[in-house]
């Protein structure tokens, strides 16, 4: 593999190293961080719960189009429909992503009161030492519900909270951010947390994870609620967190008087049509870019497209006519924002958030597909090297 990205120079078209100083003493280095989806293996709870083998590959391939146009399913490209306990599938996406300007994957993190699930692509890969190429984790600390919408109903395996369980968490989280590899925000190790609400006393929680990280040696995590939810916007500091993460799309905060269609199927159930809404990417991420930022720090997030309609049956959300220029703009937009947060930080970095590297089922997803191949990336190469 090349050269680790963020560290180090890469040999193919970037500056040399004495330019990217002089450059680094006038304007912050953003880097682009993709949200990455460790599903895609089979584990025996998705045996028991969906049936044997399943992973998200199944609900993608079945997924159907709803109207004319609409582009399902998304189906992959060069990497196929892989399986994420072969290093050999982690390393070429590892491998891709550095290429194309990806800074580092946010593996998503299941912790279920000290039961974990999805863990072994990533414990496989801070054994082995294997990608190099830097990562942090993001605690998806929501339900697992039959909907796959992380609320009340249908719960699967529930989230609970506790101070001995928080110490647990915490101190199972050292040898990560140990690691070489682990993304660090002014020397401190990056750990979000999806739906911070949900913690029931966020300031004990994150008093407790600072001392404890501080106390095996290391340097103070740097927190981030993510934006997930309407619950979760806000000022972050005084819940114990450092900075925020944008998290598109803000499904409750789409633009006004847009396309807004009901597309879905009659059936003979309980409820007589499963319905989806359909919205417009370009006037999306428009409104995204339109917007005045808070007065606190958040990091800008975006996403390359969004049809979550292969994972649900209903209730489901479409951005249609999605498109590398269209998500170009989006990212330098979103590029510029972080370095002014960063510059407004006395930062000398700033971090951009790609939802997501593999989101299949979401249909959002930079991985190349058989219809855009290598676009979007393409895109965001483009984009970080001019940044």
């Amino acid at each position: 593999m090349h050269d680790r990205p963020g560290l180090s120079v890469s040999s193919q078209g970037a500056r040399s190293l004495g330019a990217m100083e002089r450059t680094l003493t006038t304007a912050p280095r953003v880097q682009a961080l993709a949200f990455y989806l460790p599903q895609f293996h089979p584990v025996p709870e998705n045996d028991n719960w969906w049936g044997t083998g399943f992973t998200e590959w199944r609900n993608v391939a079945r997924a159907k189009r709803l109207y004319p146009g609409h582009h399902q399913p998304h189906l992959p490209g060069e990497l196929g429909f892989y399986d994420l306990r072969l290093p050999e599938t982690r390393s070429a996406q590892a491998q891709l992503a550095y290429d194309h300007g990806i800074a580092g994957f946010v593996y998503y993190h299941y912790w279920f009161s000290g039961r974990r699930i999805l863990e072994r692509p990533f414990n496989e890969v801070l054994a082995s030492g294997e990608p190099d190429f830097p990562f942090c984790l993001a605690w998806a600390n929501e339900n697992w519900t039959r909907i796959w919408d992380g609320g009340p109903r249908d719960v699967l395996l529930r989230q609970s909270y506790s101070d001995a369980d928080d110490l647990e968490h915490i101190r199972s989280l050292l040898p990560a951010f140990a690691d070489d590899r682990y993304i660090r925000w002014q020397g401190r190790p990056v750990f979000l947390v999806y739906r911070s609400s949900s913690l029931p006393d966020s300031r004990r929680t994150t008093d407790l994870w600072r001392q404890e990280v501080i106390r095996a040696g290391l340097p103070e995590p740097y927190l981030l609620r993510v934006e997930s939810s309407p619950e979760d916007e806000g000022a972050p500091l005084a819940l114990g967190f450092d900075a925020a993460v944008e998290f598109q799309p803000r499904a409750w905060d789409l633009p006004p008087r847009t396309l807004a269609l009901r597309v879905g199927a009659r059936t003979t159930g309980r409820r007589g049509i499963f319905s989806h809404m359909v919205r417009e990417y370009g006037r999306v991420a428009d409104w995204a870019m339109s917007r005045e930022g808070p007065t606190y720090t958040r990091w800008p997030g975006v996403t390359p497209m969004w049809d979550n309609t292969a994972r649900k049956r209903r209730d489901g959300l479409v951005l249609r006519d999605s498109s590398p220029e269209a998500y170009g703009r989006w990212l330098a937009n979103a590029v510029e924002q972080a370095r002014a947060m960063a510059v407004r930080n006395s930062a000398d970095e700033g971090l951009v958030f790609v939802n997501a590297w593999n989101e299949w089922a979401e249909g959002n997803h930079l991985e190349p597909d058989r219809k855009h191949g290598r676009a979007y990336l393409d895109v965001t190469r483009a984009v970080m090297e001019a940044s």
